[in-house]
């Protein structure tokens, strides 16, 4: 018996030049599941860059595996990974040199599937749900962002950004093009970009610290209102309490604008990252993985 993938409907195009379609896993003519993957500019370029020009200057896309699904009594039977290794296949025919996905954090089989066919997790989704914050001492203090702030902030972390993303395998290149795209979507009028609560942190008088939070609205994640975006603690004022302070003026700012929920992306190295969030009660929801296909 044999596994393939099938269209399922026609092709969709984005304005952005990105692709998508849905693909129906099936054992001879035999529907079992189904699968929906995506190529997206993001920074990459736009789809259909082709595998020889890879090397030359012209960035290839980045593929997504979405919404995997074998039906349950099919499962354990290798159809998801059949269908994983055929849509990567598919990926690199539009011109992809790089696989994603994100796995629930419950999908154990998931995990395991992504895990054996060399997928590595580069970050992870934590949400917590809010009701309010302690206000912070007497000695500390929150205050917005003024201009020189905001200036000084975003070299800081484009500089902390693109560490991260090369840290993670994209090229210089590749990062750059990503955070430019990121600030152009998330910042577009810089400190006054509606709905963004940039702040900056203090302690008898003097800076310690920053943060990025859209308290609703703005989500990655549709069962998710409020996302911090950034929070930095200053290299030498770190191990001090500040981040969790930080944090605490982000729940403090969604349950103000009516958010009952607080989300945030953490990198998968970032240890004292994950154990600040634990210890707030942050849980993971959702594990994201990546594989290279060129």
């Amino acid at each position: 018996m044999t596994t393939t993938l099938r269209p399922a409907g026609p092709e969709e195009r984005a304005e952005d030049g990105g692709r998508s379609r849905t693909y129906d896993i099936r054992v001879n003519s035999r529907r079992v599941g189904s699968v929906r993957l995506r190529a997206v500019p993001g920074p990459g370029g736009p789809p259909g860059a082709t595998p020889e020009s890879r090397g030359t200057g012209v960035p290839a896309a980045v593929g997504r595996v979405e919404e995997l699904r074998v039906e349950p009594g099919e499962r354990r039977r290798g159809r998801a990974t059949v269908a994983l290794l055929a849509a990567e296949e598919i990926l690199r025919g539009w011109g992809c040199a790089r696989a994603e996905a994100g796995v629930a954090e419950e999908a154990a089989a998931g995990l395991a599937l992504a895990s054996a066919l060399g997928y590595r997790e580069y970050s992870r989704h934590l949400v917590k749900e809010v009701s309010g914050a302690p206000e912070p001492p007497a000695s500390r203090a929150v205050r917005p962002m003024d201009e020189a702030d905001f200036g000084r902030w975003r070299v800081r972390d484009r500089v902390e950004l693109e560490r991260l993303l090369t840290g993670e395998g994209l090229s210089p290149e590749e990062a750059a093009r990503k955070a430019d795209a990121s600030y152009r979507s998330l910042l577009p009028e810089g400190s006054a970009t509606p709905g963004a609560v940039l702040s900056v942190l203090s302690v008898d008088g003097e800076d310690v610290g920053t943060l990025w939070v859209v308290p609703r609205g703005r989500s990655p994640r549709p069962d998710t209102e409020g996302w911090v975006y950034a929070v930095e603690v200053f290299e030498e004022r770190r191990g001090r309490g500040h981040g969790r302070e930080l944090m605490l003026a982000a729940e403090r700012a969604c349950v103000a604008a009516g958010s009952g929920t607080l989300g945030l992306n953490v990198h998968a190295g970032n240890v004292p990252a994950h154990r600040l969030y634990a210890g707030l009660g942050y849980r993971p929801v959702e594990r994201h993985l990546r594989k290279r296909l060129a």
